[in-house]
């Protein structure tokens, strides 16, 4: 019986704290104002590009993001944002491709792919567009994506303040200087990202 109970409290608790940890709203205007930054463990950035002129769309991933912000509720489409990706940790799970496709980047002239937002409009039910600069290879050129805000709310056990959101994009690699491998793989790269921020 007390086994039986102990359960009963452990299944209890568990559905508790699930709910604790959605999001409690996905208006802008109630995340608390403050400094977020980027939860690297809940984060990633997928790449997808034309193989062969259309057999698939090879796909690839970042393992390595940082980034964050200041928000202000008051004044939440000013929200500036910065992101950075390691150019070295591209994954296509294969080690030696992960070190031949890392070479297209020349990642030891170009450390660092950078992001930093100039302007965001919403169509005010969480979709909207996330505008910026993006510095790739040595190249800085404006791009857009397409964002969603997928809430605010507490983390795991209720702690702390999360804010999660998705989003896409499509840039043309030449207009960076990189044309490795043409015309076996596309121009156009797609982004595909899911991340996560946290108050601190």
């Amino acid at each position: 019986m007390l086994h039986r109970s102990a359960t009963a409290l452990a299944v209890v608790l568990l559905a508790s704290t699930a709910a604790a940890a959605d999001p409690t709203s996905r208006n802008p205007v109630d995340v608390p104002a403050g400094r977020y930054e980027l939860d690297p463990r809940h984060a990633s950035l997928l790449v997808r590009i034309n193989h062969l002129g259309g057999f698939s769309h090879y796909t690839m991933r970042f393992n390595s993001l940082d980034g964050d912000f200041t928000y202000d509720p008051a004044d939440w489409k000013d929200t500036k944002v910065a992101i950075t990706v390691d150019p070295k940790s591209i994954d296509t799970e294969n080690n030696g491709f992960n070190r031949t496709v890392a070479g297209y980047f020349e990642p030891d002239k170009y450390p660092v792919i950078q992001f930093t937002s100039t302007g965001l409009t919403s169509d005010g039910e969480g979709h909207g567009e996330l505008s910026g600069d993006l510095n790739f290879h040595g190249v800085t050129k404006p791009v857009t994506l397409d964002v969603t805000f997928n809430g605010v709310g507490p983390g795991l056990l209720g702690a702390g303040t999360r804010m999660g959101f998705s989003g896409t994009g499509t840039i043309k690699r030449s207009e960076f200087g990189v044309t490795a491998a043409r015309p076996f793989a596309g121009d156009n790269v797609d982004l595909v990202f899911e991340v996560e921020f946290v108050k601190k």
